[in-house]
């Protein structure tokens, strides 16, 4: 495969994970009230590692992994299956989806800096502004809601948030290594399963292991969702975009996915465009197209 046509291929990848992560975030609204943070993590990942579980033998590298890879990988699972997903449903928990997304947009900014600081990225003046653009659009549309709907202990809501969102950033920079030597399926696939691990034991420490879920024909719908389209396809997408994609072009389409969450309940459920939601769309496709070098940069003479 030519590089052009595999770049290609790696934004749409990226692209269609951003769009499955939005609906993941309404789904989390609607079962996270029945189903404590931890343990719908847990549920989740186990559903989705259960789903690689039939193919992992043959994602398998033909080298050989030793003990160092294996260690990798397991704190690459746990920082993004089991400490990011748990920052991102506590706060689901306290504040409300739109200050979410909001703190949720914060990723690219959050990704380019860790990248930035630890030499992975050069800060470019490109860069800077596509990911400004990104969160420039998201809280043109959520930045009203979540600031009129502040609800107690908002803030720490936002803290978890905002850590959780650390830990995607630091796994978005340094797994692209272990992405491109063992294969990005074989990695999300042993990863999400640490990811399991990790969660059962956070669960098991704080309230004696993971609550059964007790959830209506539609809950358990969004969690067989969580699990599958959201979980073992969404995850094995966005890893495959990340080995060929830098880490702030890949998760600037993160930023995609608040926005898409209210296009489609407009598109589906009848709701109303508002002009706020066109103009943060606009804004989110340009940060995008200004990423991905669609759109021109004037360069330095």
């Amino acid at each position: 495969m030519d590089e052009t046509r595999r770049t290609l291929i790696a934004h749409a990848a990226a692209a269609t994970a951003a769009l499955s992560a939005g609906t993941a975030v309404v789904a989390t609204r609607f079962v996270v009230a029945d189903v404590d943070p931890v343990s719908l993590a847990f549920w989740r990942y186990l559903i989705g590692a259960m789903c690689f579980l039939p193919v992992l033998p043959f994602l398998w590298p033909k080298h050989s992994l030793s003990l160092r890879d294996v260690a990798t990988i397991a704190g690459l699972g746990v920082l993004f299956f089991c400490l990011f997903t748990w920052g991102f449903n506590a706060a689901l928990d306290i504040i409300p989806a739109a200050r979410g997304a909001v703190g949720l947009a914060t990723v690219p900014i959050q990704t380019l800096i860790v990248a930035a600081l630890f030499g992975r990225e050069a800060m470019t003046g490109r860069k800077i502004a596509a990911v400004a653009l990104a969160f420039l659009g998201v809280t043109v549309v959520f930045g009203p809601a979540a600031l009129g709907e502040v609800q107690t202990g908002a803030i720490r809501g936002d803290v978890y948030m905002l850590l959780g969102v650390f830990c995607a950033a630091l796994y978005s920079v340094f797994s692209r290594h272990s992405l491109r030597a063992h294969g990005p399926l074989f990695v999300t696939a042993l990863a999400m399963m640490f990811g399991a691990v990790a969660l059962f034991v956070v669960s098991f420490v704080t309230s004696g292991g993971p609550t059964w879920p007790v959830l209506t024909p539609h809950g358990w719908g969004a969690l067989l969702f969580f699990g599958t389209i959201a979980g073992a396809v969404q995850f094995a997408l966005f890893t495959w975009a990340l080995r060929w994609l830098p880490p702030s072009t890949t998760v600037i389409y993160i930023a995609l996915n608040p926005i898409t969450a209210m296009l489609l309940g407009a598109i589906l459920l009848g709701e109303a465009v508002t002009a706020a939601l066109v103009l943060g769309l606009a804004l989110v496709l340009l940060a995008i197209a200004l990423s991905s070098g669609l759109v021109g940069w004037p360069r330095r003479r």
